[in-house]
């Protein structure tokens, strides 16, 4: 038998163009197939997203909280300044007590974690700057600070704001932390209405002071409390010097110390929380003078840590809002 010639012209070689074109008409229905299937994803995977928003029914409605939790802002009068202020309103009808949350010298640390965890648990907060520090006008001094603090909770009292924050002017606690707890000290010892203080790292600046001083003591106190001053960090701070704060600590060191303020405020309950800072030996000896008048609901705990209770925050805000439970 013959044998075939490959290369005869019946039996061409197959040439490129000619085994594309093949395999297309073979890839073809299966081509179809895949871009039908590919359709029908994209149909159903953005048919949602074209579709339109559910209506949402009376019954969700009603479910929205009628009295969200919000923030108000304004600005406090005091003695001619206005403070830059703004209250953490808490959710609900109310009223609701009230946290005055006086920051520090200079104010690095603002404890408004705590703030947001005292209003979950049902208290406005309120937090303002004192005359002269970060921003809000005047000049700043202890002394200042003292008459600012007094403003704020007076401006909380008022009718219109205890509308708006859902507040009861009656049930007022104010809590500080460092110079914050000594201007706690002060605000609830000038004003009985106060029903509770609580102090954190406070400083008591008059009480570290022992009276009388010669005039070579009175220099040595101004130069130290002068230097301390300075390394807190003075640049929040307006108009004020560190030897200004310490010659006004030097003159009024008698009457802001924490000891002669046991009378005062020994009949109200008392958190004393202290820490590794150096500060906690004048707590200490300001809660055992209240104790020995007579006081039977102060509350203190130490936690082992910084100035700031920087590794120490929840231990520190569980503290607060188990004693702010307790108040109520």
């Amino acid at each position: 038998m013959p044998t075939k010639n490959l290369h005869s012209s019946n039996h061409r070689p197959l040439r490129l163009p000619d085994a594309v074109a093949r395999g297309a008409e073979y890839l073809k229905p299966i081509l179809w197939h895949w871009i039908a299937s590919a359709s029908l994803i994209v149909i159903f995977t953005l048919g949602p997203l074209q579709a339109k928003q559910p209506v949402i029914s009376q019954a969700d409605k009603a479910a929205k909280p009628a009295y969200p939790a919000s923030m108000q802002t304004f600005q406090i009068p005091s003695h001619g300044a206005l403070l830059n202020a703004f209250v953490y309103v808490a959710a609900g009808a109310g009223p609701h007590p009230a946290v005055v949350l006086l920051h520090g010298f200079p104010g690095n640390e603002r404890n408004l974690d705590l703030a947001q965890d005292i209003r979950r648990a049902g208290w406005d907060v309120l937090y303002f700057n004192y005359r002269g520090s970060w921003g809000s006008p005047g000049d700043f001094s202890f002394s200042h600070a003292i008459e600012d603090t007094a403003a704020a909770t007076t401006y909380l009292r008022q009718p219109e704001m205890t509308k708006l924050l859902r507040l009861d002017p009656s049930r007022i606690v104010l809590i500080g932390h460092s110079m914050g707890g000594f201007m706690a000290v002060q605000g609830a010892a000038a004003d009985p209405a106060v029903i509770a203080f609580g102090l954190i790292s406070a400083a008591d600046p008059g009480g570290r002071i022992h009276q009388p001083l010669s005039k070579e003591g009175e220099q040595v106190a101004i130069q130290r409390l002068s230097a301390g001053y300075a390394r807190e960090g003075m640049a929040p701070l307006a108009r004020c010097t560190p030897e200004g704060l310490a010659r006004e600590t030097l003159a009024n060191a008698a009457e802001w110390g924490f000891l002669g303020k046991v009378d005062a405020l020994k009949g109200r309950p008392a958190l004393v929380v202290t820490s590794d800072d150096g500060l906690a030996p004048g707590n200490d000896a300001f809660a055992a003078a209240l104790h020995a008048a007579g006081d039977s609901r102060v509350t203190t705990l130490h936690l082992p840590t910084d100035h700031s209770y920087s590794d120490q925050r929840t231990a520190l805000s569980n503290a607060v809002l188990r004693w702010l439970a307790a108040l109520l």
